[in-house]
């Protein structure tokens, strides 16, 4: 059994805690008869090579770990904000239950994430909304193309989410829901110009910006080609949005402006977990 699941960015602005998209950017898992794992790439002698694996507790779940190899090839860098622990849930559930659907998937996987909008989209790809267990497939692709602006820190996921407000006002409120509602349409139309309207959010993004260091500068300073920028997940990685005419160029810049950081042009995977 080979399988293989995608990066995801979560929340795109507006979307928080339920819109996401996949990534071009793969971890795969091979299962043979066996015993033992073993982890190469991202997580190589970090990750436990145990049950304890969380691609392992997910695989648990749905069936016996016993007399199996686990061989994990990972490229999804961990606590960036790029959905690596959805990748490692959605390859153990896909991995011992092919058959099942995506939104049964999700039921099991949730839990062991805490976030529906990763999972959702490393189970079906594409760009999705979640919401009460399930999933809608709204478009394969987006009309506007992903880089990745990759910082060497980590973010904890529950030190971003910590650091929201327990309230926020209701012009916040209002501001975001507007911005929202353009997102779903955006990305329902294939419209790059509601996209590039929709790139604005009140409610996570303003409390996460000092965990990603290079969001409040791109977005002071969009480099050319660039119709907007979003922290990925809980960061640190921000999303820099460019019109796909002009990725090469919009990449390059963005190389040249921060030589401390990991600057990766990708692509929204109309495919989830296979």
């Amino acid at each position: 059994m080979l399988v293989r699941a995608p990066a995801t960015s979560a929340n795109l602005g507006a979307g928080f805690d339920c819109a996401a998209v996949a990534l071009d950017l793969w971890n795969e898992l091979e299962v043979t008869d066996g015993d033992g794992v073993v982890v190469e790439g991202e997580g190589a002698g970090e990750l436990p090579e145990t049950t304890d694996n969380l691609a392992l507790r997910a695989y648990g779940l749905l069936a016996s770990t016993a007399g199996k190899r686990f061989h994990f090839r990972n490229r999804i860098p961990l606590e960036r904000g790029l959905g690596s622990s959805a990748a490692a849930i959605a390859l153990g559930l896909a991995a011992a239950a092919p058959e099942a659907s995506a939104e049964e998937l999700l039921a099991l996987g949730a839990p062991l994430e805490g976030h529906a909008d990763n999972l959702a989209a490393a189970l079906v790809g594409g760009a999705v909304l979640t919401w009460e267990g399930r999933i809608a497939k709204v478009a394969d692709r987006l009309p506007l193309a992903p880089i990745a602006v990759i910082p060497d820190e980590r973010v904890s996921t529950d030190g971003a989410r910590a650091a929201l407000p327990r309230e926020v006002s209701h012009a916040d409120a209002a501001y975001t829901a507007g911005r929202a509602a353009l997102l779903g349409a955006a990305i329902a139309s294939g419209d790059p110009d509601l996209l590039e309207a929709s790139f604005g959010d009140r409610l996570h993004e303003p409390y996460r910006a000092a965990g990603a260091p290079h969001f409040e500068a791109i977005r002071a300073d969009l480099p050319p080609g660039a119709a907007g920028v979003t922290i990925s997940g809980s960061g640190p990685t921000v999303i820099v949005w460019a019109r796909p005419e002009r990725l090469p160029g919009c990449a390059a810049a963005l190389e040249e402006r921060y030589a401390d950081a990991t600057v990766v042009a990708l692509a929204v995977s109309p495919k989830g977990v296979l």
